[in-house]
């Protein structure tokens, strides 16, 4: 009986496991099976709709089914992303994060509605967003260091984006790792902030490409440096901020896609797959470059990483600098 036994186990076994085999390959060949949602963290006609927009004749392709948005904005992209570590882990509904909501808020907020090691699984990075440091041309500095001296004698004030934005941080990393007493002035978005700086209101601001790349072209506002680890390609006759002087700074504003925590492995890979396919389209890399943004593909892993770095950054910026949230 022992041998029989044996083989009745190990046939036992043996089918199960190809059971669970066939399920996840069903799993793969039927997903997705209806629309995807995209839930999008900032209201309508942002930088984070207009990626969705480049990707998604590629994506309604490949995938065979369209990408819907859901635009759920407010509490620094917490309300859009509690939503999605609610949904149904089957890969049709997923998030579009930004740093704040990913990185930033947990060191913002005294309590967060999400944790996002345990409540969501990263697909990929999709898109990082270079700021750029200008300044009202009448100020008599050429470059960055010259820009720094003047600053540490002079009492002047610097824009930003808005309280616990990516802008806000970058220019507190700015004023940290400087040693400069720049008085910071929040706008509501990057735009009055560039505004404001072409009046001389402020003589400094730290805004995002689009805001300011015009301005620089024209020659209304001076460019100073870069906040990204290398120089754009829209801008390369501007130095980064590193190796103008202030070595090692580093910090820009992104996007990334994730689903709810217990997605299964094989969607979280096909999603993978087809969104950084999309990001490396030729096409699709211009037109996301020509709106100030990189495209950043990423594999989960690196950008569960990527995270995890960013949130211990900033971290210790928004303690050294007390910055609380709206």
């Amino acid at each position: 009986m022992r041998p029989i036994t044996h083989f009745w186990i190990r046939w036992l076994l043996t089918l199960g496991l190809c059971m669970v085999a066939g399920l996840a390959s069903a799993q793969t060949v039927d997903f997705p099976k209806k629309p995807i949602k995209i839930v999008v963290t900032f209201p309508p006609g942002g930088s984070a709709d207009a990626i969705v927009r480049m990707l998604s004749p590629r994506l309604n392709e490949k995938l065979g089914q369209p990408l819907v948005v859901e635009n759920r904005p407010g509490a620094g992209g917490n309300i859009g992303i509690t939503a999605v570590t609610k949904s149904s882990p089957d890969g049709h509904t997923l998030g579009i994060g930004a740093a704040g909501a990913l990185s930033v808020n947990v060191s913002l907020f005294p309590q967060m509605p999400f944790d996002v090691s345990k409540d969501l699984a990263p697909v990929t990075l999709l898109a990082m967003i270079p700021f750029v440091l200008v300044g009202h041309p009448s100020l008599e500095a050429d470059n960055l260091q010259q820009l720094l001296a003047k600053a540490k004698v002079s009492q002047w004030s610097i824009g930003h984006g808005g309280n616990g934005t990516a802008m806000h941080l970058s220019t507190a990393l700015l004023v940290q790792m400087a040693d400069i007493p720049l008085t910071e002035v929040p706008y509501r978005g990057s735009g009055p902030a560039a505004m404001d700086t072409l009046s001389g209101q402020v003589q400094l601001s730290i805004t995002d490409l689009p805001a300011a790349l015009p301005h620089i072209k024209a020659g209304k506002l001076k460019a100073f440096g870069v906040t990204s680890a290398k120089r754009l390609s829209s801008l390369p006759e501007v130095p980064t901020l590193s190796e103008a002087g202030l070595a090692g700074y580093e910090s820009t504003g992104w996007f990334g896609l994730v689903a709810p925590a217990g997605t299964p492995q094989a969607v979280l890979q096909r999603l993978n797959a087809e969104f950084t396919a999309a990001l490396n389209d030729e096409a699709t890399k211009i037109q996301m470059r020509l709106s100030g943004m990189e495209p950043t593909p990423t594999t989960p892993e690196a950008f569960e990483s990527y995270i995890k770095s960013e949130t211990k950054k900033w971290a210790k910026v928004i303690q050294q600098a007390n910055i609380k949230p709206n």
